[in-house]
Parts: C-alpha cells; sequence; structure tokens
C-alpha cells in the first residue's frame, strides 16, 4: 500500500477513535487504548517515510554544485539539513538520519542530455541515469521501510549495525556468498524486529555481521582498542568529571563489575548463612543504581586487582565468560598450543571477541567444555537434581543467549532458569531441554500471572520450538495465541 494511502487510513482510524471531544484516552479501555497506539505508530510510519523522502530532496536541491540558487542558499541556510531543521525544530542527527533514509529510497536521479556537437557522430546521453544494481539484502531492507514493516530508527538499526557485505575481504568466497548470507541475516532481522527495542535491534545486526565477517571483527576491534581514552575535567564548580571509551573486552569486563554489584537489587535469592541480613541490608541501602557503581568502580580502583572479592562484590566474583565453538579451536607445534582460528561470544550480549583475546584469556582462565549429543543437546540431569547444573546453565546460557521472554533484553547474567514442567507442580526433569532462562522479573511475572511455556520436539533432532502461552483473560475466559520464543544467541545466525 503507497505511503499515502497508509497514512490516510492510520490518521482516519485515529480521528475515530479519538472522536471530536479532544484526545480523551482515559475513556478508552485496554484494547482500545493499545489498538490507538498502534493506529498511531503507522501513521507515524507513514510520515517518516514522507519526511525522509522530502528531507533528503531538500537535500539535493541544496547540494553544493548549485552554489547561491541551491533551495537552502535561497532561503538564507548554509545546507539543507539547517534548512530542514529550521521548519521542523528536529536534532541535527534525527535530520541526517532522515536524509539518509531518504536517499535510501529515491528513484534514479534524471541526468541532463548532452546535446550533440554539429559533425559528431556519437549519440546524446541517455537522460535518465541506468538505475544501480541493487543487491537482494538491500531490496529487504529498504522494501520494509518503504512498507511500513520498519520504523526509521529501526530501519537505520539494521543499516548501521549489519553495514555491507566485505566481498573483497574474501576473495577465496564465491563473490555471491557473503551477499546471499546477509539477505539471510536481513530476513531474520525484520523477522525480529517486532519484538526487539531498536537498541537490542541494532546490537543484533552487529552479532550477525560478526558472526559472517570474522577477519572484520579483528580489525573493528583493534579500531575501537586505538580509539580508547580517559579524560577527566573539573567544571566551574570544581565537580571532578571523567569520560571514558572502553575497548570491547575491557568494557565487558566493568560491565561485569558493576552487574555483580547490582545483583542484589534485581532479585537475587540468598541462600546460605547470612541470607536474611543480606536481604535487609540490600534492602536498606538508599543509594542510587549509578552511586553503587560508581562506588564499586572506586572500590576496585582502591583496592587493585587482587582484592577479596566478598569485600567489594558480596557473594559472587565476576567475571567475564567467553563461548567459543571447538572448531574455532586448533592446536599448533610439538606442545599442542591452542590456536583460536574464529571468533569468540561474550556469554551476556553475544557480542564479537577476535581470536587473540580468546587466546589470552584460555591461557589466564582456562576453558569449560559442553558435551553435546548427536541430536546437538548437552547431557541431561532427569530428577536427580532440583537445581540445574553449572554446566548445564552454561549450555543453556550458549543455546539461548539472555532472557527468553519475547520483549525483554536481559543479559544472561541476570537470568534465572525455569522448568516448563514445574519440578514440584508437574515432576518436572532438571533436563536442560526443559530449562528456559528468565530474568527475575519476567519469571516472577510468569508464575505470579500463570503463563506457561511449552516445547515442541523436532522430530528430524533439529532445535525444538518453545511456545509462551498466555493466562486465560480474567474478564472473558479467552486465551490469546500462544508467541514462539526466540533464541538471543549469535549461534542462530550462520557463520561464516
Amino acid at each position: 500500500m503507497p505511503p499515502a494511502m497508509r497514512l490516510t487510513d492510520a490518521v482516519a482510524r485515529v480521528a475515530q477513535r479519538l472522536g471530536a471531544d479532544g484526545i480523551g484516552v482515559e475513556r478508552l479501555d485496554d484494547d482500545q487504548l493499545l489498538e490507538l497506539l498502534s493506529d498511531t505508530t503507522e501513521a507515524r510510519k507513514a510520515l517518516e517515510l514522507v519526511m525522509a523522502s522530502a528531507s533528503a530532496e531538500v537535500s539535493r536541491r541544496s547540494g553544493r554544485d548549485r552554489g547561491y540558487g541551491g533551495l537552502a542558499q535561497r532561503k538564507g541556510m548554509r545546507t539543507g539539513t539547517a534548512l530542514v531543521q529550521q521548519i521542523t525544530g528536529l536534532a541535527r542527527g534525527d535530520v541526517a538520519r532522515a536524509v539518509r533514509a531518504g536517499e535510501e529510497l529515491a528513484p534514479p536521479v534524471p541526468v541532463p542530455a548532452e546535446p550533440v556537437r554539429p559533425g559528431a557522430d556519437a549519440a546524446p546521453r541517455a537522460a535518465i541515469a541506468p538505475p544501480p544494481d541493487v543487491p537482494e539484502w538491500l531490496q529487504l531492507v529498504r522494501g520494509a521501510l518503504a512498507a511500513g514493516a520498519l520504523s526509521q530508527a529501526q530501519f537505520h538499526a539494521i543499516r548501521s549495525g549489519l553495514g555491507e557485505p566485505p566481498v573483497e575481504r574474501y576473495p577465496e568466497l564465491d563473490p555471491e556468498f557473503l551477499p546471499q548470507a546477509w539477505s539471510r541475516a536481513v530476513r531474520l532481522l525484520l523477522d525480529e524486529a517486532a519484538t526487539l527495542a531498536v537498541e537490542d535491534l541494532r546490537n543484533q545486526a552487529r552479532i550477525a555481521r560478526d558472526r559472517l565477517d570474522p577477519v572484520g571483527v579483528t580489525l573493528r576491534f583493534e579500531e575501537r582498542f586505538a580509539a580508547r581514552s580517559f579524560r577527566r575535567w573539573i567544571d566551574e564548580s570544581g565537580q571532578h568529571h571523567a569520560h571514558i571509551l572502553f575497548d570491547d573486552e575491557a568494557g565487558a569486563w566493568v560491565d561485569a563489575l558493576l552487574q555483580a554489584a547490582l545483583r542484589p537489587r534485581r532479585g537475587p535469592r540468598f541462600v546460605g548463612s547470612g541470607a536474611a541480613e543480606k536481604a535487609r541490608e540490600a534492602e536498606a541501602d538508599d543509594r542510587t543504581n549509578e552511586q553503587l557503581q560508581y562506588d564499586t568502580i572506586m572500590a576496585v580502583l582502591r583496592t587493585g586487582a587482587d582484592a577479596d572479592p566478598q569485600q567489594a562484590f558480596g557473594d559472587r566474583q565476576p567475571g567475564v565468560r567467553i563461548l567459543v565453538e571447538s572448531g574455532a579451536i586448533s592446536s599448533i607445534g610439538q606442545r599442542g598450543e591452542a590456536r583460536v582460528t574464529g571468533v569468540g561470544h561474550l556469554e551476556d550480549g553475544g557480542h564479537a571477541l577476535p581470536g587473540g583475546v580468546v587466546e589470552a584469556r584460555l591461557c589466564d582462565a582456562g576453558a569449560i567444555p559442553v558435551v553435546w549429543d548427536a541430536d546437538g543437546r548437552p547431557l541431561d540431569v532427569g530428577r536427580e537434581l532440583r537445581l540445574f547444573s553449572r554446566k548445564q546453565r552454561i549450555a543453556i546460557a550458549a543455546r539461548d543467549g539472555g532472557c527468553m521472554w519475547p520483549s525483554c533484553s536481559a543479559p544472561i547474567s541476570q537470568c534465572e532458569y525455569h522448568h516448563i514442567d514445574h519440578w514440584w507442580d508437574h515432576q518436572g526433569r532438571t533436563d536442560v531441554d526443559d530449562g528456559v532462562p528468565l530474568c527475575r522479573n519476567c519469571h516472577l511475572r510468569l508464575h505470579n500471572q500463570r503463563w506457561r511455556i511449552t516445547r515442541d520436539r523436532d522430530p528430524v533432532g533439529a532445535a525444538d520450538t518453545y511456545w509462551l502461552h498466555p493466562p486465560p483473560d480474567p474478564v472473558t475466559g479467552e486465551i490469546g495465541d500462544p508467541v514462539m520464543l526466540r533464541s538471543k544467541s549469535p549461534r542462530r545466525f550462520g557463520a561464516a
């Protein structure tokens, strides 16, 4: 459906729901309120598309090649971006993104025909520039934007996070291999876009890129490593400030420190002696999360690298876990030194690390092997144990990558492990296939509101499918359709 028609239809639905007495959303019931929000979103997407095209056209008509005759220059502005800013009141970054989106969708620009000189045999140049050969993956993401399936922010998240296939970096591959892999990744990202926040969509696009471009992982890591910096200054009131740019590995380590410090506030299950006292201490702490993180960093700086974990982090020592597939590690030399030929992925968030960093961590911290059966599943435990073992938790983390609730982006370090067949009520087994990671909030929501998770076993031994079933409506008793749970693990993207 053309953008103008989508816009007209969506605005008409919004106007119908609001009525003639002003906005008055408080008189709408729950379903009507959500439908109003959905219709408003459709209208906004169509408007964004129109604005992007108009902004790109203003930018084109204000190009440097037009000199003082350009549109912006005639209106007293220096650039097309400044002119759009003046009219819309948007920030420069928002206008720049709109212009880029409009340029992505712009048709070929007419090229003035060259007159034939007297006596020349050459034919005049074509009046229209030949359309570029747009690859399938780019057609998919542009088409989703044009059709309203993506907002402008979602489009830029995929476009900037995924980038373009670096075909020239892999001359040994078929030139069509990476573009086809990019198309598969785009389809998966488009399928997940409706359930992911824009920031999470951008992260997943970067993870897909890193899975398909392992050489680029090292190049991008080195760029960010070279950009690392720590800058301090004192403002006019005497307040000390700092600005830090982390490299990837250091950033992951700081995240682990802060996760450990904030863990008591994110619903820990205190176990062992002194549990009640620890719980009371966590509740009595009146510091904000930002203050707690600051105090944690200061404690680390003061006590040094050899600090007692109990002193700074309570009952859980922070650490960074890197997932590496066994095929990415080989042995060389007579002593069998480990050489990582692929890349690793952080267990929390799935971001890639180059082989050199993984090798350094193997020397420093060692490895924990996870053995999978012929069907690609870790070994089970059954009912002998109530809680999942450490190896099982690592295996589930590698499989699912984070909280499996559709709208949640909590990393695996914040997750608990839910028995889809409750261990007590349904005699559920403590098997990896029956375990699903959920963050504390989602886990409590599932139990308190009586949601259910079920599993469909694949008959040919491929990955099983998990479904989230909503509880019956408290008024009508109706049960909504189940939602398929999707893994957040980097393994779901095919590796090059």
